[in-house]
């Protein structure tokens, strides 16, 4: 059986900037608060007790803005099942002495790919290891649920056993609103895919009593991810909310007369040159919302105006509908992270690698606006594996870092291992080199025209060489097509399309096998600070 770790860094499917982040690059260190790890949370424990309680952009104290978060989330569960542990926690978050940990994640049909348990769970965790270590306080998880963003073709789908399951529908506004009607054709297709048996049947029963039961997608998300996890205590927000956009009124304000966020994530950008860049900042980094509409707030010939339609105001109605409907404004990706932060006590913040790549770009805007910056943490992530598939690993001698690693890389490695004698000429070309290194040393003694012809001859030799390498491991793959044939069948069993498993199936495919242990598994296993990829086998 395969036993060996993969850490983030060496499982091939990270960024170099996540890497760096994740080996702690002093060239990264002034673009995040705290590295996470357990000690630093008494530090930012501390720090952000002092800072939601109020700053000079705040026209709420930190105890007027938990009163309205608990409210909001009274309001928003009124018809959920919740569990008295998810009670308890809302109503916790009275207290002064109550932080949250958060993730986000878009409103994917029926969650979409596996990693949205991953985010979810490593937060239900780190909130129970924090209370372990600082007994004193309480740690909420928070899901926050992205229900202002607009672009359905991101979330309208999911793949299960290797097809795509998508919700053909038009939608141009914020998806939290969006009607779940017209979903009954999409069930059926999906409930003929899953057949019969126990654990089928309540995946059906899932899938309707969380879209069919509901009238849009806010609520049907609510309601699954609650099914889910909230026996767990997660409480799932939705800031979809005049009385949380209240609170941030005054950071609103800033990002339309002042432009701060473009100006200091600008800076950042210019830090970060030697990495791919994430997200890139706009001048006015909000959007203008009702109904079916979210359209972007941009500054011209002295006028707000909201793109793509005749909308416009002037600075001062501009500001007056901010202080009458601060609902109708709605943060982008550069502003919705301060969103978040301004209305929760929160410590810290988890997210993939893209999320906190675009992260690590605003620290100096935070700084600049007086709000304390989160703890970052990358996700936890994980590979499914059943223990047929670790026999076959096992039986093919394959490790965990054979499975990660590129398959053109993995094939010409294991040929290379089956083969019953050395199929690279390394040798043998070095020994030519030696040659061809002495009769250089002829050429320089004689006529200095004989180089170039020593040179080429060299060149020619070692191309030849490297094509009976070619050829010779060409053959050897032939020779031993069947075994290699069974280990890329495991290797693509394991990561479909070449791909992180946790980016392409939905978890009603696990599920499907190992009913509610699948969670539970996951619950019990997985440690979310811990900087490496979790195996996970299952029965």
């Amino acid at each position: 059986m395969p036993t060996d770790c993969i850490s983030y860094q060496n499982s091939g499917y990270f960024s170099s900037l996540m890497n760096d982040y994740l080996d702690q690059k002093p060239n990264l260190q002034s673009l995040y608060n705290r590295f996470p790890n357990l000690e630093n949370f008494e530090s930012q424990i501390k720090e952000k007790k002092e800072n939601f309680n109020g700053n000079f952009n705040d026209n709420f104290n930190g105890n007027a803005k938990r009163k309205v978060l608990v409210s909001v989330l009274e309001m928003q569960y009124a018809k959920i099942n919740a569990s008295d542990k998810t009670l308890n926690n809302i109503q916790l978050l009275n207290n002064a002495n109550t932080f949250t940990i958060t993730t986000g994640h878009q409103l994917n049909l029926f969650s979409g790919p596996l990693y949205f348990l991953y985010k979810i769970i490593s937060t239900i965790n780190l909130a129970k290891e924090l209370k372990e270590k600082y007994p004193s306080e309480n740690f909420v998880p928070i899901y926050w649920m992205a229900t202002e963003d607009h672009d359905f073709d991101e979330i309208n789908y999911f793949n299960f056993q290797g097809r795509k399951f998508r919700w053909n529908k038009e939608s141009s506004g914020p998806v939290g609103r969006l009607s779940t009607e017209g979903l009954d054709d999409f069930f059926e297709v999906f409930s003929h895919e899953l057949g019969t048996g126990k654990n089928a049947e309540i995946i059906k029963k899932l899938f309707k009593e969380s879209y069919l039961s509901h009238s849009n997608l806010a609520d049907a998300t609510r309601f699954l991810a609650n099914e889910l996890f909230g026996k767990y205590g997660l409480v799932i927000l939705d800031a979809d909310d005049k009385d949380l956009k209240r609170i941030f009124i005054p950071y609103i304000k800033e990002e339309l007369t002042l432009q701060t966020s473009h100006k200091k994530v600008l800076e950042t950008i210019e830090k970060l040159k030697n990495y791919t860049i994430q997200v890139n900042p706009r001048e006015i980094n909000l959007f203008y919302m009702e109904d079916d509409l979210r359209e972007r707030i941009i500054f011209e010939n002295g006028k707000y105006a909201v793109n793509n339609t005749k909308i416009e105001f002037s600075e001062t109605e501009i500001l007056a509908l901010l202080e009458n409907h601060p609902e109708k404004f709605s943060p982008n990706v550069i502003m919705r992270p301060l969103y978040q932060e301004v209305i929760l006590p929160n410590l810290c913040y988890i997210g993939g690698g893209g999320e906190i790549a675009y992260w690590l770009e605003l620290k100096s805007f935070f700084n600049a606006v007086n709000v304390t910056f989160p703890v970052l943490l990358l996700r936890n992530s994980v590979l499914l594996a059943t223990e047929k598939q670790v026999k076959k690993a096992d039986k093919l001698g394959l490790s965990w870092s054979d499975l990660f690693s590129k398959q053109t890389d993995l094939v010409n490695q294991k040929t290379a291992t089956l083969s019953e004698f050395p199929i690279d000429f390394n040798i043998q070309k070095e020994h030519l080199r030696k040659q061809f290194d002495a009769l250089l040393a002829i050429a320089n003694q004689t006529d200095a025209s004989f180089l170039g012809a020593v040179k080429a001859q060299e060149a020619k030799q070692i191309k030849g060489l490297e094509n009976l390498e070619k050829r010779l491991l060409k053959a050897q793959k032939r020779k031993h097509s069947e075994t290699l044939e069974r280990i890329t069948d495991l290797q693509n069993e394991l990561f479909p399309n070449q791909s992180l498993q946790e980016r392409q199936a939905n978890f009603s495919e696990f599920y499907l096998e190992n009913g509610k242990d699948l969670i539970h598994k996951l619950i019990t296993t997985l440690k979310p600070l811990d900087s490496k990829f979790e195996i996970v086998i299952l029965s």
